[in-house]
C-alpha cells in the first residue's frame, strides 16, 4: 500500500460548529460523533475530525482544499452571503477578493476556531 494522509484532528472552540462550518462551506456531511470528535470526511477520503479543546490552547492552523470549479463557486457565495471575511491571499492584504493563481481562482477565510482554510481549484504549479 502507498501512503497516504487517512485523517486529522482539527482542534477548535465548539467540534459541532466547526464540522458543520466547513461541511456546509463544501457541500460536505458530517459524521457521526465518536468520541471527542465529528468528522467530516474529504471526496478522497481523508477525515478531518474535530475536536473541542479549551481556547488558549488552539495554535491556528492552514488547511487548503482543492475543489471543482462547481464547489469553489457554491462556496465563495456561501462566504460572500455569510459575511464572512475573505481574502486573495494568506498575507490578508487583498480583502474581499479572490486569487487566479495557477489558472484557477482561490480565496482564504477563518473558520470559527480561527484556522485559515484556503480553497484552490488548481493544485500550485499546474501547467495544464
Amino acid at each position: 500500500m502507498s501512503v497516504q494522509l487517512n485523517h486529522t484532528i482539527v482542534h477548535c472552540r465548539d467540534n459541532r460548529r466547526s464540522a458543520e462550518f466547513l461541511a456546509d462551506i463544501l457541500g460536505l456531511e458530517v459524521g457521526t460523533e465518536w468520541g471527542p470528535f465529528i468528522p467530516v470526511e474529504t471526496g478522497n477520503g481523508v477525515t478531518l475530525d474535530f475536536a473541542t479543546v479549551p481556547a488558549g490552547s488552539i495554535a491556528p492552523q492552514h488547511y487548503a482544499f482543492l475543489v471543482s470549479q462547481d464547489v469553489f463557486d457554491a462556496a465563495y457565495e456561501k462566504i460572500k452571503a455569510a459575511g464572512t471575511e475573505h481574502y486573495a491571499d494568506p498575507h490578508r492584504k487583498h480583502p474581499g477578493e479572490i486569487n487566479h493563481n495557477d489558472g484557477g481562482n482561490g480565496v482564504y477565510f477563518p473558520d470559527p476556531s480561527g484556522h485559515w482554510l484556503e480553497l484552490i481549484t488548481r493544485p500550485y504549479g499546474f501547467q495544464g
